[in-house]
C-alpha cells in the first residue's frame, strides 16, 4: 500500500462545511412527502421537533467520538475500540449496505427533475443515472479537496433558488403571513411515522462525514465549526421553505406529487420553477458525491483488519485515495437504482439507526472504558445524563419504524427486508471466522 503523502492538500473549514452540508442534506429536495404526512399544522411541527430529539444527541455523540479518535475510518473506529471487532464489522456492514441504498436514490431523483427541462429524460434514465454515477466515482478518485470545492459550488446553486423561492412567497403574501398553529392533531400514528422517517433521512449522516477526519486540517477545530454551520444551514433553509409551501396556497399533495419546483412555478412563474428544478439536479450530485466519499473510506479500514478482501485498502498512488472501494461502491450502485424512493427511504433510515445505536453504545462505553482520556470536545453529562441523552434518538426511531409497521404492506417489506439484511451481518462475520479462525480470538481479546 502506498505511504500516505504529508503534503497532500487537506480539507478546510468551508469546504468541509459544504460536503457536511451535502453528505446530510443538500436542501429540502425529498422533503415534499413531510407536507402531506404532517399537514399544514403538523409539518413544522414535526420539521423542528425530530432534530431536536434525532440531530443534537447525534451530533454531540459524533463530536465527542470525532475529538476522541479523529481517524479515517471514524465510527467504525469507534466501535471497534469500544465494542470489539466484531461490533465493527456489523457498524461497517450495515453503513456500507444502507450507504448504497441512500446513493441509489440521488440519480433517480436526478431524473426526476431534469424532466422538468427535458421531458424525454426519464426515457433515458439508466444511461444517464450510470453517467452520473462514475462521473462522481472519477472525482472522487481525484481527492478529497476536487470533492470540497465542487460541494461549495452545488451548495450555492442548490441554496439560491431557495432563498428566492422564500422571498416570494413572503412578499406575494406580506399582508397576511403567519406561523400556523402547530399541531399533529387529526394526523394518524401511521403518517407520524411516515412523517418521521422523511425528516430523518433529511437530517441524517452527521457521523458519515467522519471516515475522512485524517483528510482534514486541524480536524478536531475544523469539525466543530463546519457541523455548526452545516445544522444551522440546513434547519434554516428547511423551516423556511417548509413556511413558505404551508403559507403558499397550494394544495400540499400536489407539492408532493410534483416536488418544489412545482411550487416554485405556482408562486414566481417558471423561471423560479426551472432554477429550483436546475437546484434539485445540483443537489443530486452533491449528495452523491460527499456521500460516496465517506462510504468509501470503510472497506478501506474494515480491509486493514481482514475483515474484506485485501485489494480494498489500495490507495492510488498519486491521489491517496481508496480508489478500488471507490469502483466497487459504484458498481453496487449501478445495479440498485431501480428501486422506488418510499423503498429506499424506509430500508436507509431503518440501517442507519441500527448502526447509529452502535455508536451511541460506544460513547457510553468508552466514557466507563477511558473516563480520563482528551476529549476536546466532551458532552457536559455523565454516565446517566448520557443514557438519557441517547433514550431521545431511540425513541424517534422506534415510534418511525412502528408507525411504518401500520403504514401499509408496501411499507411493511421494506421494513422486513431491512431487519433481514441487519441479521446478514452476524452470517457475514460467522463466514470470515470460519476462514480466518484467528480473528476471533482477537474480537474475543478486544471486549
Amino acid at each position: 500500500m502506498p505511504a500516505a503523502n504529508p503534503s497532500l492538500k487537506k480539507l478546510r473549514l468551508i469546504p468541509l462545511a459544504a460536503v457536511i452540508f451535502f453528505t446530510v442534506s443538500g436542501g429540502p429536495y425529498g422533503l415534499e412527502p413531510l407536507l402531506t404526512y404532517g399537514g399544514k399544522n403538523g409539518a413544522l411541527l414535526l420539521l423542528l421537533i425530530t432534530p431536536l430529539l434525532w440531530d443534537i444527541p447525534t451530533i454531540f455523540t459524533v463530536l465527542e467520538l470525532n475529538s476522541m479518535m479523529p481517524v479515517t475510518g471514524g465510527y467504525y473506529q469507534w466501535v471497534k475500540r469500544a465494542l470489539g471487532l466484531r461490533m465493527a464489522l456489523y457498524e461497517g456492514w450495515w453503513t456500507w449496505l444502507y450507504t448504497f441504498v441512500d446513493l441509489a436514490i440521488y440519480p433517480v431523483l436526478f431524473i426526476t427533475y431534469a424532466t422538468y427541462f427535458f421531458p424525454a429524460a426519464a426515457t433515458y434514465k439508466i444511461p444517464i443515472c450510470l453517467f452520473i454515477i462514475w462521473l462522481s466515482a472519477i472525482i472522487n478518485i481525484l481527492g478529497i479537496v476536487p470533492v470540497g470545492r465542487v460541494s461549495l459550488l452545488l451548495s450555492a446553486l442548490v441554496i439560491m433558488p431557495f432563498l428566492l423561492l422564500c422571498i416570494v412567497g413572503f412578499t406575494r403574501h406580506a399582508g397576511t403571513f403567519h406561523i400556523p398553529a402547530m399541531s399533529l392533531k387529526g394526523v394518524s400514528f401511521s403518517s407520524i411515522g411516515m412523517g418521521l422517517y422523511t425528516v430523518m433521512w433529511n437530517f441524517l449522516g452527521w457521523d458519515n462525514a467522519t471516515t475522512y477526519a485524517e483528510e482534514v486540517k486541524n480536524p478536531i477545530k475544523t469539525y466543530l465549526a463546519s457541523t455548526g454551520i452545516a445544522f444551522l444551514a440546513v434547519i434554516i433553509i428547511y423551516s423556511f421553505t417548509v413556511l413558505t409551501a404551508v403559507q403558499s396556497g397550494m394544495d400540499l399533495k400536489a407539492i408532493t406529487a410534483n416536488g418544489f419546483p412545482a411550487l416554485g412555478a405556482y408562486l414566481g412563474g417558471n423561471w423560479l420553477g426551472g432554477l429550483l428544478a436546475a437546484g434539485g439536479m445540483a443537489c443530486t450530485l452533491g449528495l452523491y458525491s460527499a456521500v460516496l466519499l465517506s462510504v468509501s473510506r470503510v472497506p478501506k479500514v474494515m480491509a486493514d483488519d481482514g475483515l474484506m478482501p485485501k485489494r480494498l485498502e489500495a490507495l492510488h498512488l498519486r491521489y491517496q485515495s481508496p480508489y478500488v472501494s471507490i469502483i466497487v461502491c459504484s458498481i453496487v450502485v449501478s445495479l440498485m437504482i431501480i428501486l422506488s424512493f418510499t423503498d429506499l427511504l424506509i430500508i436507509d433510515v431503518t440501517l442507519y439507526g441500527a448502526g447509529l445505536s452502535l455508536e451511541f453504545i460506544s460513547l457510553i462505553v468508552l466514557r466507563i472504558k477511558a473516563p480520563n482520556e482528551h476529549r476536546p470536545f466532551k458532552i457536559p453529562f455523565k454516565v446517566p445524563g448520557l443514557c438519557l441523552m441517547i433514550l431521545l434518538p431511540v425513541a424517534v426511531y422506534g415510534i418511525a419504524v412502528a408507525g411504518a409497521f401500520s403504514e401499509s404492506e408496501e411499507t411493511l417489506r421494506p421494513l422486513l427486508f431491512a431487519f433481514g439484511i441487519m441479521l446478514s451481518a452476524e452470517v457475514l462475520w460467522r463466514i470470515i471466522v470460519w476462514k480466518k479462525p484467528e480473528l476471533k480470538a482477537v474480537a474475543r481479546n478486544q471486549v
